[in-house]
């Protein structure tokens, strides 16, 4: 599957040059959160090494005061000890299942993504060394899937609908794998991969 490296790499935002706020969907958000300032994340979108790459997602626990239950990229808010947002994107993944920063090798960036719970996120691309063990953090997450990249660059995988959010009409996509629905940011986070691929 070297061909799917060959062309996920290039569309990728260079790591000397990380993306600057605003995200890619600040229009929106703005009829929706106004003008304040959105607090920076960032999220790993790791795709394990192998014969079929495998992209790393989280089931986040019932509890959690935002986003329960959803499917999610791991990751989260920067903390003032973050050197900027790799070392987030590690640390927070870390943290959530477990995976050992020294076998993720970060690829480059995807564009900037506002949310509605106020943040604006970066997605950190990047290998995952096929090895490597990850277990979830109880308290945060309560289940780790892999996804084929290849079918997230399938066009009939992705489903595109309308949803009526504080009285506006916003047009979301999703993506339904093995059990899982993926949709909100981590499904428009692959919809702006996809796009910089030239797949959708």
């Amino acid at each position: 599957m070297e061909r799917i490296w060959h062309a996920l790499e290039p569309a990728l935002l260079p790591l000397a040059t990380p993306p600057q706020p605003p995200g890619w969907n600040h229009a929106p958000m703005s009829e929706l959160l106004g003008t304040a300032e959105r607090r920076p994340a960032a999220v790993l979108v790791g795709v394990r090494e192998g014969v079929d790459p495998r992209v790393l997602l989280t089931v986040r626990t019932a509890h959690l005061p935002s986003h329960a239950g959803q499917v999610a990229f791991p990751g989260g808010g920067s903390d003032p000890d973050d050197r900027d947002a790799i070392a987030t994107a590690l640390r927070e993944s870390e943290e959530e299942i477990g995976l050992d920063p020294r076998l993720v090798s970060p690829l480059g960036f995807l564009d900037m993504f506002e949310t509605i719970s106020g943040y604006c996120v970066t997605p950190v691309v990047a290998r995952v060394a096929e090895h490597a063990t990850v277990v979830p953090a109880p308290d945060e997450v309560a289940e780790v899937f892999e996804v084929p990249l290849a079918f997230f660059l399938e066009p009939g995988n992705l489903r595109r609908y309308t949803m009526e959010f504080r009285g506006h009409q916003r047009p979301m996509v999703e993506f339904v794998h093995g059990g899982h629905r993926i949709w909100g940011a981590t499904a428009a986070m692959m919809l702006n991969l996809l796009q910089r691929m030239g797949r959708a």
